[in-house]
């Protein structure tokens, strides 16, 4: 890191030229990787509650924040990128100005954040967090407002990942599992979860045909579970049918649509299961 020179307006200009320089850098290496257009945006505050569901907020006060867990921001995306550095020149005369400030030894009044998770949000002080990363400092005073979600945010890390925890949002507002049963449904393809909710909203749907009474979501996904998904993909595995395929919930869901193109049925028995164990195999051929 290049020394200070002990001008607060020279080492302030210096700080941004640099900050700069590093956003272009990592833009150019990210073209030549072929990395995600999304890996070195900063997250969109707003994207990442309606992708895990909001059930309310706690402001937890005044806290001491780790700088490195600042991953996204309320409305200035465009403005920084995911490490916020400047992503142009045009907030040069104001971040010259507070980081100037600072050097002078001006009291600095804390950043505004939201945390999910483990992840921090700015919802006020942009440019005093990018100042802060700028000169290597590794925590930050901020008044920190929790929000909880229906959905963990475990996972996410570019823009792209938001579309998964959107579609497992959905899944669990259509099929409210709980604990374990919820993280054993698991797909690669987020797609999937909405083809798998309207499988299970069609199997409650004959069963409460068949009782005469109304069952509930949380009902029918406690009843699907046990005497549905369990017992198909205890028979599938016993039966090595597609044993490469290591997610339960993507073996399930292969199984239920091809049975339903063999026999345009919802029945299972040895038949179906000898039928699908041989689909398996030439389907493991395939190129």
């Amino acid at each position: 890191m290049a020394r200070d020179t002990g001008f607060p307006s020279a080492d302030a200009e210096n700080d941004f030229s640099r900050a700069r320089r590093r956003a272009e850098l990592a833009r150019l290496s990210a073209w030549l990787t072929r990395q995600p257009a999304d890996v070195n945006t900063v997250l969109p505050f707003d994207e990442v509650v309606a992708a895990l569901g909001k059930t309310g907020e706690s402001f937890l006060g005044l806290v001491v924040v780790d700088v490195s867990s600042i991953v996204g921001s309320v409305d200035r995306t465009r403005d920084f990128d995911r490490y916020f550095r400047p992503t142009s020149a045009r907030i040069r005369e104001r971040w010259q100005r507070l980081a100037t400030a600072q050097r002078r030894g001006e009291s600095v009044p804390p950043v505004q954040l939201f945390r999910i998770g483990d992840m921090h949000f700015v919802n006020d002080g942009h440019h005093r967090v990018s100042i802060a990363i700028a000169r290597r400092f590794t925590k930050i005073d901020a008044y920190v407002t929790e929000i909880h979600t229906r959905i963990s945010p475990e996972g996410i890390n570019a823009r792209s990942d938001l579309v998964m925890k959107d579609h497992r949002r959905l899944f669990a507002s259509r099929v409210p599992l709980e604990g374990k049963q919820r993280e054993a449904i698991r797909f690669e393809d987020p797609f999937d979860y909405a083809e798998l909710a309207e499988n299970v909203e069609a199997w409650g749907f004959r069963l409460s045909q068949e009782t005469g009474t109304f069952l509930s979501r949380v009902e029918v996904a406690r009843r699907w579970f046990g005497e549905e998904f369990l017992p198909v993909v205890r028979m599938a595995r016993r039966a090595e049918i597609l044993p490469d395929i290591e997610s339960d919930a993507e073996l399930y869901l292969w199984l239920a649509c091809e049975r339903y193109r063999l026999v345009r049925r919802h029945i299972w028995d040895e038949e179906i299961i000898d039928e699908l164990l041989v689909r398996s195999r030439r389907r493991r051929k395939l190129p």
